[in-house]
């Protein structure tokens, strides 16, 4: 596990640049691939329709809060939603339903005890195997946690998160940049886009000049529960796609933040990695604290000594979504 070299999203040095170009015939390589990998598959639609949340970059965008959102929203709406995530960071391969008082972190990933508190949660490595695990256990609809590179398994409907922040990077794919895939080739295959946060990269505009999709827009707020920290000195810590993100919700919150440490995306923690901040914390009399995310990562004889800080996904404008769904699922009817 490794953080997102920093030239992906910061070109304004000669030095980054040219560490982009240099690695370009590998990142024509990478995304040649992946157009292949759709040209060798021809996927039919399974016996129950499947909603694929994903992101064309590597690393964070906030997928997991949109799926819980939108499993919200697909219950409130009279479904029966099952969710399904591939577990990363865990032991299991699956299919396996979620059990949150038998499965850790360790065994299924952070995402999926993130996921099981909205719905029943399926862990899988492969895919098709988990969402006809899901359909046979009485989910009527099945909201994929990415997947979005999957050329294999059918999708109704594509919802694709990017980082409001960050955008797309420098535009270009892994090695060179963040992209998982060329971004021209992966917005062709979007049904809708969701953009978390301010638009600070011009993502809706860009998107739209290559298809004309919705583009609906959302924000992630404190969750209610949350200890209120305004006005006081906490130590923090964060291993997800963009730790900066959960310093600056720290910050907005009204909180302190006197001590920092920045981790890999799903870290799996033990105690000698948090033995230093946890002690400085503790000396200056101060919480630890750090992302629901993270929370579930941290070994659980050191959670009592951490608090959770959760945010959830509020939609600025969600009521074009449900009827875009609608007519995803009554088109496959037909």
């Amino acid at each position: 596990m490794m953080n997102a070299p920093a030239f992906w999203y910061d070109q304004r040095s000669p030095e980054k640049r040219l560490l982009r170009r240099l690695l370009l015939p590998a990142a024509a390589l990478s995304g040649a691939l992946v157009k292949k990998r759709f040209d060798l598959y021809f996927p039919v639609p399974m016996e129950k329709p499947v909603i694929c949340v994903g992101n064309l970059v590597a690393g964070g965008a906030g997928k997991t809060p949109v799926v819980m959102a939108l499993a919200d929203l697909l219950k409130d709406s009279g479904f029966n939603p099952h969710l399904l995530t591939r577990g990363y960071g865990g032991r299991e391969a699956g299919p396996l339903q979620i059990a949150p008082t038998r499965d850790t972190a360790f065994d299924v990933g952070d995402e999926a005890l993130l996921l099981v508190e909205k719905a029943p949660t399926w862990v899988s490595a492969n895919k098709g195997l988990g969402v006809q695990s899901a359909i046979e256990s009485g989910a009527d609809i099945v909201v994929m946690d990415d997947g979005y590179q999957n050329a294999a398994l059918y999708k109704d409907f594509s919802l694709l998160v990017i980082d409001g922040g960050v955008g797309f990077g420098n535009r270009s794919v892994i090695p060179a940049g963040p992209l998982r895939e060329p971004l021209g080739f992966g917005l062709a295959r979007a049904d809708a886009a969701v953009v978390v946060g301010q638009d600070k990269a011009g993502v809706a505009e860009l998107i739209r000049r290559h298809k004309d999709i919705p583009v609906f827009t959302a924000a992630l707020e404190p969750d209610a529960d949350n200890p209120d920290l305004s006005g006081r000195q906490v130590f923090a810590f964060a291993g997800i796609g963009r730790p900066d993100k959960f310093r600056e919700t720290l910050e907005a919150a009204g909180a302190k933040v006197e001590g920092w440490a920045a981790f890999p995306d799903h870290y799996p923690y033990d105690d000698e990695d948090l033995a230093e901040i946890a002690a400085a914390a503790k000396a200056a009399g101060a919480p630890l604290v750090t992302t629901a995310k993270d929370w579930v990562r941290v070994p659980q004889p050191l959670r009592e000594q951490v608090l959770k800080f959760g945010v959830h996904l509020v939609w600025q404008e969600a009521s074009g979504l449900l009827p875009l769904l609608t007519a995803a699922l009554q088109k496959r009817r037909r």
